[in-house]
């Protein structure tokens, strides 16, 4: 028979509970008054023992250690216990904290992993998979028609498809329709996209009326390019074709170069960001030299860098029907210029020229100009602005006027000439006599280089359009040109906005306008006139003046008091011929806008003609 021996603890036993982590130990200490027991399973008897170490070990470092011990000899331990104690002390005075960040620290990196590899399993899952094949009935479903968004970010949701899907072919019929009625046809920002095209494409083929279709910014590819083939070739009637803003990208314009080759319709081709690079224009170049109709190709604000233009100007040396060429805002740089240079000298068809903002600097200027002067054709417009050019460049561009007797446009705004430059343009403007449109805006020109440009005015009748805007020529500038064009010069439209002239430049211009009778157009924006300028240009329009028809005063910080006072001059003036005033961004209140509207009604009623009031 097994019987179970006990363990007393009657002679004050003490059971130590430690708890040991690195940092620190605490330990909890019992005694018993009371009668206690610990059972074995073993059989024997148990008296006076030895101490006892139980250690218990956490995933955490932690211990548990208990000890047992006796004091004095304690006989056999038996229920007599009436007279023993049981005394229970504290070591400290809190009890111990669960270790709560601990196991948080343990749990959620583990619950992390745990949802990161469910997702990644779900992915694989999803890739590696083969897809359930369709059944029978799914497959012999018929297909629904394609659905196309008109307006950029349509959402074509399954609850309203079939609703949009009969909309977007009734738009469709209706483009189509336009397309087989009139002679110009503007679809731009439709976004009918590829299937759109592919769709009002075969309203193209052998359409005799349509002359002009814009399809500008309609998201097209070079997938939707595709549509064009087989209807261009055989349209005749086509002749302008807008295409920009579409992401043709180098392989839609080979695309559709390879479908113009054979077209003889087609004369203006708009491919302007179209976000193709050299490729395309090579593309372009090769179809250049086959076709004999184009007469004007834009590729404004493309990638096309030095091989482009090289490619482009070996076609323009074949090509012999090719009048305007754009190229505004690509990276042609001085080596692409100069490559268009040697192309120009061996081409007599060319026309017009449009360079902007394409990085030539002095150097491409140079090798441009010296093409240019060489060239067989009559160039008629060239355009050089945002180029880098300098006072240095500046001087090759003066050196082309002087020869040039075809050219009637030149610009070259918003690059560094400086009052240097300025004198340089204005000594060949003396010389020249076929340039009526003269750009010099933002070149950083002074008061010394727009008097040179004014004694130029004196002797020549030929110059109508000045744009001098962007330029800090300051009052003086302002006063220098006034006393010329008060009785000399033939200017019609004169640009001095953001020149700095203030209200003692204004009383100048307004004692000028007193006398001239060929400006039409002046525009002053932005010149700090404030009320004193304006009074002095009211007083001017008191005075009839044949010419002026609009003035362009915004952006100046006129106030009330100026626009009464132009308010009381319009109506005082019974001929005035003054059809458009710009007052915008002024500090104008309603009474001051009032005013000038009751005079533009008294204008109406006196002269039947109306005045476009801008604020």
């Amino acid at each position: 028979m097994v019987s179970t021996s006990t363990l007393s603890l009657c002679s004050h036993p003490k059971i130590n509970f430690g708890f040991q982590n690195k940092q620190r130990n605490e330990l909890w200490t019992m005694s018993s008054t009371r009668r206690s027991s610990l059972y074995r399973s073993s059989p024997g008897k148990i008296s006076t023992f030895t101490p006892v170490r139980i250690i218990l070990r956490s995933s955490h470092l932690k211990k548990l250690n208990i000890r047992a011990a006796a004091s004095g000899s304690g006989g056999r331990s038996s229920s007599r216990g009436a007279s023993s104690r049981r005394v229970y002390k504290q070591a400290q005075a809190q009890a111990p904290v669960a270790p709560v960040k601990e196991i948080a620290s343990f749990v959620l990196p583990a619950g992390a992993f745990v949802v990161v590899t469910f997702v990644l399993w779900k992915l694989v899952e999803k890739i590696l998979l083969p897809k359930p094949s369709k059944s029978v009935a799914e497959e012999n479903k018929p297909a629904q028609g394609v659905k196309w968004s008109f307006a950029p970010g349509t959402n074509l949701l399954s609850s309203f498809g079939a609703k949009i899907e009969r909309e977007s072919k009734l738009r469709l019929n209706d483009f189509a329709k336009e397309l087989r009625s009139f002679q110009s046809v503007d679809m731009s920002g439709r976004n009918f996209g590829d299937e759109g095209l592919f769709f009002l494409a075969e309203s193209l083929a052998y359409n005799q009326t349509a002359e002009e279709v814009n399809f500008a910014a309609n998201g097209i590819t070079a997938e939707g390019i595709k549509a064009f083939d087989g209807v261009l070739q055989s349209n005749v009637a086509l002749k302008s074709l807008n295409l920009s803003g579409n992401s043709l990208g180098d392989e839609g314009v080979k695309c559709l170069c390879n479908i113009l080759v054979d077209n003889s319709g087609i004369q203006k081709l708009q491919l302007s960001s179209s976000a193709f690079g050299d490729e395309g224009a090579k593309a372009i170049a090769e179809m250049l030299k086959k076709n004999s109709t184009l007469r004007v190709i834009e590729l404004n604000n493309n990638f096309i860098d030095y091989s482009g233009f090289s490619s482009l100007a070996g076609a323009i040396i074949e090509n012999k029907s090719l009048l305007s060429i754009y190229l505004n805002g690509n990276y042609g740089g001085p080596l692409g210029a100069a490559a268009l240079a040697k192309g120009l000298e061996g081409n007599k068809s060319v026309r017009e020229l449009y360079l902007q903002g394409n990085s030539i600097g002095d150097e491409g200027v140079r090798a441009l100009m010296s093409g240019l002067s060489s060239h067989k054709g009559k160039l008629t417009a060239l355009d050089l602005a945002n180029n880098s050019i300098s006072a240095r460049g500046a001087f090759h561009v003066a050196e082309y006027i002087k020869k040039s007797k075809s050219c009637l446009w030149i610009n070259l705004y918003m690059n560094d000439i400086g009052d240097e430059g300025a004198e340089k343009i204005a000594e060949a403007l003396k010389q020249n006599r076929s340039v009526t449109n003269v750009d010099l805006g933002g070149n950083d020109i002074h008061a010394k280089g727009i008097s040179e440009i004014a004694r130029v005015l004196k002797d020549n009748s030929v110059i109508t359009t000045l744009e001098l805007g962007y330029n800090p020529i300051g009052p003086e500038g302002a006063k220098a040109l006034a006393e010329v064009l008060k009785f000399h010069g033939n200017i019609k439209d004169l640009m001095l906005g953001w020149c700095q002239i203030g209200a003692t430049g204004a009383e100048y211009i307004a004692d000028m306008l007193k006398y001239n009778s060929t400006i039409s157009s002046l525009d002053l924006r932005a010149n700090g006139l404030r009320d004193e300028g304006a009074i002095c240009l009211a007083r001017s329009l008191k005075v009839v003046n044949e010419a002026l028809t609009s003035l362009n005063l915004g952006f100046n910080e006129i106030r009330d008091e100026g626009a009464f006072a132009i308010a009381q001059a319009l109506k005082a003036n019974e001929d005035v011929r003054l059809t458009s005033l710009n007052l915008m961004n002024n500090f104008l209140t309603k009474l001051g806008q009032s005013a000038i509207t009751d005079a533009s009604d008294h204008v109406y009623e006196m002269n039947e003609k109306e005045l476009n009031i801008v604020f």
